[in-house]
């Protein structure tokens, strides 16, 4: 089977890889014979009916479709075949053809167009990304007047091993700086950037070029969503008139708590709920772009090739939907809600004659989820499998982001700390350019241990250089340190004679000397003898 390099106009809701594989498959797959069109036979070839029927059952097997396509997307995507001759007439016609679900025989061409894989170079231009604070977007403090300067107070040895486990070397003057105060825009501009650069390493993509326009991202959206949310996790809306009308929340209120949610109490007849879902379904249809919008359509598209893996395609959905405007997030939180939950609640009478509720449910509201602005080659089925992942998973990717809104409240304290600037020490590495790779686990660890004994190795060699330090400190600081960092002091000092040869020995005291006694003779009191006279 030969396959060309042609590249045709892709399909919105294809991406290069679905298309291809789903290309493979069915000419890999579909069965093709003799037949019998106007007095003379055609080997090799398959009616448009046989084409629809294998097509539709291999969609509903493949995990990027799932069992809710139906034979009518199946036709629409034949005819997407077509025109970019995929397939072709039994007298080679195609393009201008429609395809029909009938008698009419078709066949492969001998080259099939298979769509190239986009380059995406690397984003050049970053002017439109905000600038992250540096360190030295600072303040400093100011001095106080009229304030007589403090005196120095002299440490004692004792004193300063008290406060410091290790104090090696003198502390240099110093003052105290701080940064200026950060706007809420700052903020704005810090959660927008690191929630696009979180966005990109969820994708997996080098770069966001031709996926995601950074000017269509908005800062205070993306705060809006995180923090303005009610118990259940609900955006709430500081504008009320950008909220749903009051009949459409009641209508869908009613069918997701069904039988129990008829606030206005009306009058429930045969049919009723089925009236109930064709209002809300109205509503929703009449909206000018889908809730996904327009500018978000190829971010969601690529989420598309992520469904396999669960956690990494529910994480992509909920980094994406924080670049949601808030109402558009409200109306979709609250619309897969009630998709989840009339599909759970046995309760329900059924909503169609011949269509199962789950079905219903995402062929009605699919389209007005996602959609792009060019809706001529519109296909619906992928559209299909991204709002039934979307519904089953709602709970989840709803949820606060805590991995990205740690990382940024991380960043903000880390800009708000007041910093100590020693005399001297005027050097801005901020300026200085950064340069950053991917490294593995375990070289990470690597480079945390190591990054941690580097400064403690050379605090013990200024320690055992400092000639000016005496020698009882010295050995004393030295055990202070072995007692804090056993395994640096280890493998400085492995074995005693290295020890020995840089710590100066302790002075051995010198004894009094001793009294000998003679032990053989007793000892004798002196004796005196006092005369008197008469």
């Amino acid at each position: 089977m030969v396959y060309g390099l042609k590249s045709p106009k892709p399909s919105p809701f294809f991406p290069p890889n679905m298309w291809n594989e789903t290309i493979k498959l069915f000419r890999g797959g579909m069965p093709l014979r003799r037949h019998w069109a106007h007095f003379r036979y055609y080997d090799c070839s398959f009616t448009g009916s046989e084409a629809v029927d294998y097509l539709h059952e291999l969609l509903r097997r493949n995990y990027n479709f799932g069992p809710e396509v139906t034979r009518y997307q199946t036709l629409q995507l034949l005819r997407k075949f077509l025109k970019a001759h995929v397939i072709e007439d039994i007298k080679g016609r195609h393009g201008t053809e429609d395809f029909e679900d009938s008698g009419h025989l078709y066949r492969f061409p001998m080259l099939s167009p298979l769509k190239s894989f986009p380059t995406r170079p690397v984003l050049r231009d970053s002017s439109d990304l905000p600038r992250l604070i540096r360190w030295d977007d600072y303040e400093e403090l100011p001095q106080r007047e009229n304030i007589a300067p403090l005196k120095s107070a002299v440490m004692t040895s004792d004193l300063w091993n008290k406060r410091h486990s290790v104090a090696i070397g003198d502390v240099h003057e110093c003052k105290l700086i701080r940064r200026k105060e950060i706007t809420p825009k700052q903020v704005d501009h810090i959660w927008k950037s690191m929630t696009v650069a979180h966005l990109q390493r969820v994708l997996g993509l080098k770069s966001l070029d031709g996926v995601l326009n950074p000017t269509h991202v908005n800062g205070k959206h993306i705060v809006h969503n995180v923090f303005s949310v009610n118990k259940t996790g609900i955006v709430l809306l500081e504008n009320k008139a950008e909220d749903m009308p009051y009949w459409v929340i009641s209508a869908m209120k009613c069918l997701a708590n069904w039988p129990n949610g008829n606030e206005s109490k009306q009058p429930v007849y045969p049919g009723f709920e089925r009236d109930v879902l064709r209002t809300v379904g109205d509503y929703f249809q009449r909206l000018k772009e889908p809730l996904l919008t327009y500018h978000l359509y190829e971010v969601f598209v690529n989420i598309l090739s992520l469904l396999q893996e669960q956690e990494v395609a529910t994480e992509a959905l909920q980094v994406s939907c924080l670049l949601l405007p808030p109402p558009n997030r409200r109306r979709l939180q609250l619309l897969l809600r009630l998709m989840a939950r009339v599909c759970q609640n046995p309760h329900l009478p059924p909503l169609n004659d011949t269509i199962a509720t789950r079905t219903l449910m995402v062929q009605m509201f699919s389209h007005c989820v996602l959609g792009s602005v060019d809706d001529m080659d519109l296909d619906e089925l992928l559209a299909t499998k991204l709002v039934t992942f979307m519904m089953e998973h709602h709970n989840a990717i709803f949820q606060d982001p805590r991995k990205l809104r740690h990382q940024v409240e991380e960043h903000l304290s880390h800009l708000k700390r007041v910093q100590i600037k020693y005399a001297g020490s005027d050097t801005d590495f901020s300026a200085s350019p950064a340069f950053c790779k991917q490294i593995s686990r375990v070289e990470s660890e690597e480079q945390k241990v190591i990054g941690t004994q580097t400064p403690l190795q050379e605090l013990l060699e200024g320690l055992i250089a400092d000639k000016e330090l005496p020698a009882k400190d010295k050995r004393k600081r030295l055990k202070q340190f072995q007692r804090s960092y056993p395994e640096v002091y280890h493998n400085r000092f492995p074995t005693e004679e290295s020890k020995a040869a840089v710590i100066p020995e302790k002075t051995p005291r010198l004894k009094p000397p001793l009294m000998f006694f003679n032990i053989k003779k007793p000892f004798q009191p002196f004796q005196r003898s006092w005369s008197f006279r008469a």
